[in-house]
């Protein structure tokens, strides 16, 4: 069981750039889980990455743009996109923290395509909206999502000050992820700069994707934070336990 602090700073990729894309303002809201509820849920070889004995369950609205495949350049149209994603947080026997969707919603049926078939990454195509206004010199943000299923998601904050805590690195400071697909467990390293964390106030949240992926947290957020943009490379899969490289 790893209980540390993982650090901010990405290891850079050594391998071939796979692909580059922009992350956009995102809210990083964040609930305290069991360890032993994630647990299963965990590709093979992978468990749940903790701090404080507790792990956690985060919900995460944002805008990818401009992707494209290498370092420059941005696919047309189906380069951006909206996202939401529920995420738990990983460590396999290397050492190497990061993520494991238990969904992604995006407003691209393209992407969602080709994200499930190549990586068996489990997006949906879901209707997505985001509005920004400024009020009192400074921004709320609203996201709205709604699956095919029904499942509903609306987010609000209000963007707050530079803000950088432990807890905040622990869930954010994560340079991959973990994913089963054709019968494996693969590490998809990325590299991006250090994120510009701000603090967020909680202005709507009345969601639904959570409970979805099984878990029915009740409350506040735990943790709520903000970041306006990070440029995110992406490197080639991985098998564990076979040398992947950075």
């Amino acid at each position: 069981m790893v209980d540390r602090l993982p650090s901010p700073e990405a290891v850079a990729l050594t391998g071939p750039v796979m692909m580059h894309q922009h992350w956009d303002d995102l809210a990083f809201l964040h609930w305290a889980v069991d360890p032993g509820r994630v647990a299963p849920l965990m590709p093979p070889g992978v468990r749940p990455d903790v701090l404080d004995g507790a792990t956690y369950v985060g919900l995460i609205p944002f805008t990818l743009r401009g992707a494209g495949p290498g370092r420059r350049g941005s696919v047309p149209y189906a380069g951006t996109f909206l996202e939401t994603n529920v995420r738990f947080y990983s460590v396999d026997d290397e050492g190497r923290r990061g993520v494991v969707f238990a969904s992604l919603d995006a407003s691209r049926l393209a992407v969602v395509l080709g994200a499930r078939l190549t990586f068996g990454l489990p997006y949906r195509w879901s209707t997505m909206r985001h509005a920004v206004r400024v009020r009192d010199g400074a921004r709320e943000l609203l996201w709205t999502c709604r699956t095919r299923a029904g499942v509903r998601s609306r987010v609000a904050v209000r963007e707050g000050a530079p803000a950088v805590d432990d807890l905040g690195v622990f869930l954010t400071s994560r340079f991959g992820l973990h994913v089963e697909h054709l019968g494996r467990t693969w590490w998809i390293a990325n590299e991006h700069e250090r994120w510009p964390l701000r603090s967020a106030e909680v202005l709507e949240l009345d969601d639904g994707l959570v409970a979805a992926a099984g878990f029915g947290v009740s409350g506040p957020p735990d943790h709520v934070a903000f970041a306006r943009r990070v440029t995110t490379r992406f490197g080639l899969p991985g098998e564990l336990g076979r040398g992947t490289v950075r």
